[in-house]
C-alpha cells in the first residue's frame, strides 16, 4: 500500500494512505452528531433521551445513540396534514 502527498485546500500538505478507509458505515454517533442528524439542539435531545423516546448505547459514561433509532424515531413521528 502506497502513500500519497496532497496538499488541502489550506495548501497544507496532508498524506493520504491508500487502501485504509473504513468500508462500513458509522453505526453509533455521539449525542452532538445525533442532534445535528435530527436537527435539534443538544439539551433537545438529552431530553429526549431522558424522557425515554429515544435508547443510548452505553459505554461507560458516554452515550451513543444507534442511527437504526434515529431512523426509527423519524418514521414514527412521521405525519401528513389534510
Amino acid at each position: 500500500m502506497g502513500t500519497e502527498v496532497i496538499k488541502n485546500f489550506k495548501n497544507q500538505v496532508v498524506t493520504r494512505t491508500q487502501g485504509t478507509s473504513n468500508p462500513l458505515p458509522k453505526r453509533l454517533y455521539t449525542l452532538k452528531e445525533a442532534s445535528v442528524y435530527l436537527g435539534r439542539t443538544l439539551w433537545g435531545l438529552r431530553e429526549m433521551v431522558w424522557a425515554g423516546r429515544i435508547p443510548i448505547v452505553r459505554d461507560g459514561k458516554k452515550m451513543f445513540i444507534d442511527i437504526h433509532d434515529l431512523e426509527l424515531y423519524i418514521i414514527r413521528h412521521k405525519t401528513t396534514w389534510v
